[in-house]
């Protein structure tokens, strides 16, 4: 996986899908920013970006994707992977179904994923240093690059899904004290439940990720 390093971008990801889009680079490829300042997050909010954090978008070919993966839920997949990535250095942080990360109650970032052509476009913010009030920054100090190396090797792996969600399914009692979104109405997740391909059902609807 190649990486792009930026000093600064308005959006990691609005930047990756220029270059992709005029053909400058191809899949596998992804785009770092020391500053970024116009991210986005889940359900478009924007994703405040304070210097030194992590803002990364890559690009994956769908064709290379594990075969037993549901698109939709190819958030849970690639968070999935940097949760562990982050746990393997010592991190305590875990993965709130379906794509933000969790240090105790605080949200420390998030990852959204997006098609664009044949690819699987994934951008990840995650607070590395700093983090705004009522949010919370990682819990151990680490290099960004070798973060990115370790993650994307991780990914080079090619894990399965069920091998993935065999393990993320196991952590999914860590949601009963929080909520979801689903066409702007917050769903409890103390009363759903876990299905095989990651989406959840709530009251009898099947909800997917969609991020």
């Amino acid at each position: 996986m190649q990486i792009d390093c930026l000093k600064s971008v308005d959006s990691t990801q609005k930047y990756l899908k220029e270059l992709l889009l005029s053909k400058k680079v191809t899949a596998p490829y992804s785009v770092v920013a020391d500053i970024q300042t116009d991210g986005i997050g889940s359900r478009g909010n924007s994703w405040q970006g304070l210097s030194g954090n992590l803002f990364l978008s890559f690009a994956i070919e769908i064709s290379s994707l594990p075969k037993d993966l549901k698109i939709e839920s190819a958030s849970i997949y690639f968070a999935y992977l940097l949760k562990e990535t982050l746990n393997e250095f010592g991190s305590a942080i875990w993965l709130k179904w379906p794509n933000d990360f969790y240090l105790e109650d605080k949200k420390a970032g998030g990852m959204i994923t997006n098609i664009l052509d044949k690819n699987l476009i994934c951008g990840v913010g995650l607070n590395l240093q700093t983090a705004p009030d009522g949010f919370a920054k990682l819990d151990i100090s680490i290099e960004r690059r070798k973060l990115l190396e370790c993650y994307f090797e991780n990914i080079k792996k090619s894990s399965s899904w069920k091998q993935v969600f065999s393990k993320y399914k196991l952590e999914f009692y860590k949601n009963q004290n929080f909520f979801t979104h689903n066409n702007n109405l917050k769903i409890p997740l103390e009363n759903v439940s876990l299905q095989d391909d990651g989406s959840i059902v709530s009251n009898g609807e099947r909800i997917y990720s969609l991020r």
